[in-house]
């Protein structure tokens, strides 16, 4: 049955829910002439009477009452049952699939997720750690988080952090017996862990600033790892000086496991940010999501 007939039924049933065609176009919103058309063309297309006419009274004929009986019961659930696909509509549901780094998705997603979900019992969150630069369109992710400086011109970004810095740091113990480096170039001169990169292969050079002034050093070392939690592990145990973020080891530099050289080469750039297609049409929960990540500091 086409859409037309089951609003022209739905016509119908008012008029004879309320034994009025002034009542039912009131109800309607609509004029009483427009409404009496309705039902006669619905009577023409039936080939039946649906309803006896009075001047004092609208009363359904016996084709009429069968219709009411018989379909009025499944109108209303069908209306009902739209309503409640509407409400799901306007609800956020679905899952949504973001890929981090370790430190952004331990230090910013994983506590805004658990404060969120709770919020949203129909939405769903999948973090998957990459320290690589993933292509987010070839994964079919919704998001990926990079630092400002590393997300792509095309993409939408959102902030979700303040401004980060590096930190280069050793346990108390390794430098017992050892000079402490005063310039980037004194790095040639220690034991330093080296990061390998999981995208390009090589190892990270160690980036530094100040006054203007950009190096970057390739340092050497006995100990190379992928992941910057093993290298604070290793720093911690006395392996070698770690060149990472410095939000990481904040807690161990309060708590002397670790000190921290060359803060002066080390100025603050700009944090993380979760970025997306900009050709993105945002469903409900990922719009939820990304306003649950946006940083306001």
């Amino acid at each position: 049955m086409s859409r037309t007939n089951l609003d022209d039924i739905s016509a119908f049933l008012t008029v004879a829910r309320e034994g009025s065609f002034t009542r039912a176009a009131a109800m309607l919103g609509v004029s009483q002439s427009a409404l009496s058309q309705t039902v006669r063309g619905l009577e023409e297309r039936m080939g039946l009477r649906l309803l006896t006419r009075t001047t004092r009274k609208v009363s359904p004929t016996v084709a009429g009452e069968r219709l009411i009986q018989s379909v009025g019961p499944r109108l209303e659930e069908i209306n009902a049952e739209l309503a409640q696909l509407s409400a799901l509509r306007e609800k956020p549901s679905g899952t949504v699939r973001i890929s981090a780094g370790e430190q952004a998705a331990e230090l910013i997603l994983l506590p805004t997720v658990e404060r969120l979900l709770p919020q949203y019992p129909d939405i769903a969150i999948e973090i998957l750690v990459d320290n690589g630069l993933t292509d987010i369109v070839a994964e079919r992710l919704d998001a990926g988080v990079r630092l400002g400086e590393q997300v792509a011109k095309d993409m939408v970004a959102a902030r979700i952090g303040p401004d980060v810095r590096m930190a280069v740091v050793g346990s108390p113990g390794y430098f017992e017996g050892r000079d402490r480096p005063h310039t980037p170039h004194d790095l040639t001169e220690h034991n330093c862990i080296n990061l390998r990169l999981p995208t390009a292969g090589g190892f990270y050079a160690w980036e530094f600033e100040q006054g203007g002034r950009e190096l970057r050093v390739r340092v050497e070392g006995q100990l190379a790892v992928n992941t910057g939690a093993l290298a604070v592990k290793a720093a911690i145990a006395g392996a070698g000086l770690a060149f990472v973020l410095e939000d990481r080891i904040r807690g161990d530099l309060e708590a002397g496991r670790l000190t921290r050289v060359l803060a002066d080469w080390c100025p603050p750039f700009s944090g993380f940010h979760l970025y997306y297609p900009s050709r993105r049409q945002p469903t409900p929960a990922f719009a939820v999501v990304v306003d649950a990540l946006r940083y306001r500091g």
